[in-house]
């Protein structure tokens, strides 16, 4: 499917805020400065949708953004959710605290959510946070796509390299472990592809 139009939606602070419309959900999140904000531009085409900075912990609440696809004769739209980062944010630990407060009632038990995109840098290991992570949303029945950011940072034989062992790392399918670039578009359709076949398999 084609992406026709994309638009920001609504920012939510609290349970209050969120969308009520039922639209699936996908939801983005990761350590922060590992280029969320850049993978969710090039995923939607365009290139000011999410706020991208060079500062660490830049996204503080739940941002969501409808876009709408085309493909095989129907439309369709879906809400991308650009959530908090975690890890190297440069705040108080009671605003990091309630970032996880957020985060976590959003991610338990939100209906229209359909599946999580875990953000890991190609280039760094995976820790105990991002395993915990999958454990949790596994627990939740929340289906979880890793997506390897920065991928045009190594060259090809490292880089396969790498997504060998992260795959092995977070033993999930190979399908569900994607290699990506938001500067060279590496990627990205495959991403599409893996969003759309855990959508189709998670309708309500």
């Amino acid at each position: 499917m084609k992406v026709i139009g994309a638009e920001f939606e609504t920012t939510a602070a609290d349970a209050g805020g969120l969308p009520r419309d039922g639209l699936p959900e996908v939801a983005f999140l990761g350590r922060s400065n590992w280029g969320k904000s850049s993978l969710l531009n090039r995923l939607s085409g365009r290139r000011g949708l999410a706020r991208t900075s060079g500062t660490p912990g830049k996204t503080r609440l739940l941002h969501f953004f409808r876009l709408r696809r085309r493909g095989g004769g129907r439309d369709a739209e879906l809400l991308l959710v650009d959530l908090p980062g975690y890890g190297f944010a440069r705040v108080s630990r009671a605003e990091r605290a309630r970032w996880q407060g957020l985060v976590e009632s959003y991610l338990d038990g939100r209906a229209p959510l359909r599946a999580a995109v875990l953000l890991q840098d190609l280039r760094r290991d995976v820790s105990d946070d991002e395993l915990d992570l999958v454990a949790w949303l596994e627990e939740r029945s929340i289906p979880v796509i890793v997506a390897l950011t920065k991928c045009d940072k190594l060259k090809p034989m490292r880089r396969a390299a790498r997504v060998r062992e992260l795959t092995a790392a977070y033993e999930l399918p190979g399908e569900r472990v994607v290699a990506t670039s938001a500067t060279s578009g590496l990627g990205i359709d495959a991403l599409w592809r893996a969003i759309d076949t855990t959508l189709t398999q998670n309708r309500n």
